[in-house]
């Protein structure tokens, strides 16, 4: 009856050899990386399965269902998803980790802020400091109006850079969202942790097929740029898929990248909207162009809507690339701490 009034309970977890304090309103995931524990992860929101954990002792609370992302055997050996895990006792897990860097937290400002498509947001801010990740990688952002409310977006452009860009997307009652596609924040202080995520491009000499849609073009762009400046020689085909033309955005860009790219580069945006009379490109959904532009020893990285990202796994199977190839970002809403 008095739940409301319970206090954070705190709990101590062994990730690995690695002491992590874990309070009730945080899952295990977000303690760990936040106390510089780099387990291994990408959408934080329990669709991918890339945290998952084995439960050696202990037990947690779930947030959501597992049996989507874990498999039968998995769950009968006890692994748990550590971004939708809540211990209620001290645990102990085995878990993967990644050479990922520590999160940081950076103070910054909103230097520039423009409205790319009627709900796709160019949000630039400018850094005490500069800051190192990975392309492809994400951070947690703040506004100082909004202190409490952190959400994750994707770092669009290179690493190393003292002015970082996200391209932000009004998602329904988000009120971040919102807030950044709605109001002038230029001036206004923001608050970065990260980096975090493992969605960044592996080395290889094999061509790349790239396929995004809406907001997941910003981690692509970001690995793109970052590619290019270091020279990289590697042919790449760019599938964008969005409803409408005017949904599309970062057009002339994208151009001027693959004109000065050094090997092939082909870019092919796609509507799947009816309407637009005079849009002469690729028609239906961005999926449906993929066998037509994929070759057998492509290395893939897809970044983009869940339904969208899933699918395009799945033809990427069925057409023989090995999963180790498929590398996939999918962009939910979510929050990052526990409803109280």
């Amino acid at each position: 009856m008095f739940s409301f009034l319970r206090k954070k309970t705190i709990h101590q977890a062994q990730v690995n050899q690695h002491p992590v304090e874990v309070n009730s309103k945080e899952t295990l995931l977000v303690s760990a990386l936040n106390q510089g524990v780099a387990m291994a992860h990408s959408c934080r929101v329990g669709g991918c399965g890339t945290c998952k954990c084995r439960l050696v002792e202990g037990k947690t609370r779930s947030l959501t269902d597992f049996s989507y992302v874990l498999s039968a055997e998995e769950l009968a050996d006890n692994y748990i998803l550590a971004c939708q895990s809540v211990p209620l006792s001290d645990i102990k897990v085995e878990a993967r980790l990644t050479d990922d860097q520590a999160p940081q937290t950076i103070q910054g400002t909103v230097a520039a802020q423009q409205m790319l498509t009627h709900d796709i947001c160019q949000l630039t801010v400018r850094l005490a400091e500069p800051l190192e990740y990975k392309a492809g990688q994400y951070t947690e952002l703040a506004l100082a109006s909004m202190p409490n409310v952190f959400r994750n977006f994707s770092f669009a452009g290179q690493s190393g850079q003292q002015e970082v860009r996200f391209l932000i997307r009004r998602v329904a009652k988000g009120v971040l969202t919102e807030k950044i596609t709605r109001d002038n924040l230029v001036g206004e202080e923001v608050t970065l942790r990260g980096p975090h995520g493992d969605f960044w491009l592996q080395p290889s000499d094999a061509p790349i097929l790239m396929v995004a849609g809406g907001s997941g073009l910003a981690p692509i762009m970001a690995i793109l740029k970052e590619a290019q400046a270091q020279g990289l020689n590697r042919p790449v085909t760019l599938l964008f898929g969005a409803r409408r033309q005017h949904d599309l955005y970062l057009l002339e860009e994208i151009e001027h990248m693959a004109s000065h790219w050094p090997a092939q580069f082909t870019f092919i945006p796609v509507l799947s909207e009816a309407g637009d009379e005079d849009w002469q490109g690729q028609r239906g959904l961005v999926t449906e162009h993929i066998a037509a532009v994929l070759t057998t020893d492509m290395h893939a990285y897809l970044c983009g809507p869940p339904v969208m990202v899933d699918a395009a796994s799945d033809i990427l199977a069925a057409q023989g690339i090995r999963p180790e190839h498929i590398h996939a970002d999918r962009f939910l809403t979510n929050t990052t701490s526990v409803a109280s």
